[in-house]
């Protein structure tokens, strides 16, 4: 079944990161005109993940690294991301906690009024707990931003 963005950033970041083949997923948003990548990233250290994200975004030049606004958009989205992820608390390490995360980073229009202009989607899934293998539970986090 083809994915139809129908607008939906989030869904389609959601489904990008979830689905295990998601070949179909990639045409669709590549016939929308939408940019994408994914990534994995694992810390105890909240700043790690952030870093981790950022320079994924920049490599795929999903953001201009020199505009910051949009780099202020894409941080802002990840932020949100990771309060899903950590129930609201965005700290690892401090609380001794620990993620494993794969991500994925959307952008495109998701309006049909070109004024609303470009967002960014963030999603996160993986595992988070305490840093002792096997005392870790699922999680997911969603953030999405306009730039």
């Amino acid at each position: 079944m083809p994915l139809k963005t129908n607008g939906r950033i989030g869904q389609s970041a959601l489904l990008l990161l979830l689905e295990e083949d998601c070949a179909h997923i990639e045409e669709q948003l590549q016939l929308s005109n939408w940019q994408f990548c994914k990534g994995k990233v694992g810390s105890m250290d909240t700043h790690k993940v952030v870093a981790a994200i950022e320079t994924a975004a920049k490599n795929e030049k999903i953001i201009n690294k020199d505009l910051y606004r949009e780099g202020h958009a894409l941080y802002h989205a990840i932020i949100e991301a990771m309060q899903g992820v950590t129930r609201g608390q965005v700290q690892l390490g401090s609380m001794l906690r620990t993620v494993g995360l794969s991500f994925s980073i959307v952008r495109g229009r998701p309006y049909d009024e070109p004024e609303e202009g470009e967002w960014i989607a963030v999603s996160l899934y993986g595992t988070i707990g305490a840093p002792v293998k096997g005392a870790e539970h699922e999680t997911i986090g969603l953030g999405i931003n306009h730039i």
